[in-house]
């Protein structure tokens, strides 16, 4: 049995000091497989120089929409030569985020939709990001799921049949978003926020959502789960939100942890003879 912490931020200066320290204490916590996704084009080059040092690390490549105000044509093209790179499982971390509002809307929608092409072009998943600038404000997660709902047949149509097309990071919609996340091919990322006695809503929420298109994620460096929480997060976090979720969802965690490990590795093409994982058991 083994985990996948399929979006975990390693190339941040948070973990400057003790980077192989933090990898090394994910493996001997059974977190075989860490994603680690970009948020820029200097990000980028950071997370191919980690997946090419660590065999147990993988790549996404992509600009996040707090960081995409100069994106353009050049930077599609860096990307397209960045994706080529053997351990470049997705495009990300892409998305649309309305909290800072550090770039404007339509902006960060022009962003999203070149990037998503180029994950249609190189048929790879996107990793998504989504942040509205309130609870009750819907607009950001409206504007996403209408981006995939024109894109994502593209996606689809260089995927293999039935593959996810993307995953939903850091879920925190509704049951009828997530369910028009998988009409729309997704897999939603959970992590630490589950494991808060104070996410209410999240914990209710989950047993409801799909195990088939459920994903563990730390989100690295932030977001640690209980009993890490305020502290810096790492993948070595991850068993923490797989057995809060066995809890909720009322199953034993090795049902959970085999579940999500087999679907990230679907979802981001990863064998696990590539991997070298052996059987899953």
């Amino acid at each position: 049995m083994y985990y996948c912490d399929t979006h975990g931020h390693l190339d941040l200066h948070q973990f400057d000091a003790d980077r192989a320290a933090v990898i090394e204490r994910a493996a001997a916590a059974g977190v075989r497989i860490i994603i680690v996704p970009a948020i820029d084009l200097g990000s980028c080059r950071r997370v191919l120089a980690l997946a090419d040092q660590h065999p147990n690390v993988y790549a996404a490549v992509g600009v996040h929409p707090n960081d995409c105000a100069d994106f353009d044509d050049g930077t599609v093209g860096a990307l397209r030569r960045l994706a080529q790179h053997p351990k470049v499982v997705a495009i990300g971390e892409i998305g649309l985020d309305y909290y800072w509002r550090k770039v404007p809307p339509g902006r960060q929608k022009q962003v999203l939709t070149a990037q998503l092409a180029l994950a249609a072009e190189l048929g790879l998943p996107a990793i998504l990001h989504s942040r509205n600038a309130a609870p009750e404000d819907r607009a950001c997660t409206t504007d996403l799921l209408s981006e995939i709902a024109q894109l994502g047949p593209m996606i689809r149509k260089q995927r293999p049949t039935g593959a996810i097309i993307g995953v939903w990071h850091a879920f925190s919609g509704d049951l009828t978003e997530a369910w028009r996340a998988y009409d729309l091919g997704l897999a939603l990322g959970l992590g630490g926020p589950v494991t808060f006695q104070n996410a209410r809503r999240l914990r209710a929420l989950a047993p409801s959502l799909r195990r088939d298109r459920l994903l563990l994620e730390t989100d690295a460096p932030y977001l640690a789960p209980h009993p890490h929480r305020g502290q810096r997060n790492e993948p070595a976090y991850v068993p923490l939100i797989a057995q809060a979720l066995a809890g909720l969802y009322h199953m034993p965690v090795e049902e959970i942890t085999v579940q999500t490990s087999t679907t990230a590795l679907s979802c981001f093409g990863i064998t696990r003879e590539g991997a070298n994982l052996g059987e899953v058991r």
